[in-house]
């Protein structure tokens, strides 16, 4: 069925920026992380939910292209997009856009299902898996 994608705008701050005077790399990776926060609670899946059913979500592979650098005021539109899913992990498809329209970023972030108690991988609640286009 899937939920759609969801955007979260954010502007730069000055603390961002490093010696090249543009946002530094590992910035991006905390911009998709706040991205996905976003996503999983406006799906309804907030962390509490999924401890409620006795599972946590890891990162487990950002695969990152970084497509232009962002600078301090600079707004941009994070998206976040469910992608696909399988029987334990799903991917998530993220997409940075700058106030111009441009495209500063984009990935595709891999993520697994965990059992809090034994921390092992577990399969997908359907809680989650409904979010996800159906697979051909």
């Amino acid at each position: 069925m899937g939920s759609g994608s969801v955007n979260l705008e954010i502007v730069v701050r000055s603390t961002e920026i490093d010696v090249n005077g543009h946002v530094n790399n590992a910035k991006y990776l905390e911009y998709l992380e706040w991205g996905r926060e976003e996503w999983y609670e406006r799906s309804g899946l907030a962390y509490e939910t999924f401890l409620a059913m006795g599972i946590q979500t890891v990162t487990v592979n950002i695969n990152i292209n970084y497509r232009k650098e962002c600078r301090q005021g600079d707004r941009l539109l994070i998206t976040t997009e469910a992608e696909r899913a399988g029987s334990t992990s799903y991917v998530l498809k993220q997409v940075i856009v700058n106030q111009a329209g441009e495209r500063c970023g984009d990935a595709l972030v891999t993520c697994v299902a965990m059992d809090a108690q034994a921390r092992t991988s577990r399969p997908l609640p359907e809680e989650l898996r409904r979010h996800f286009p159906e697979q051909s």
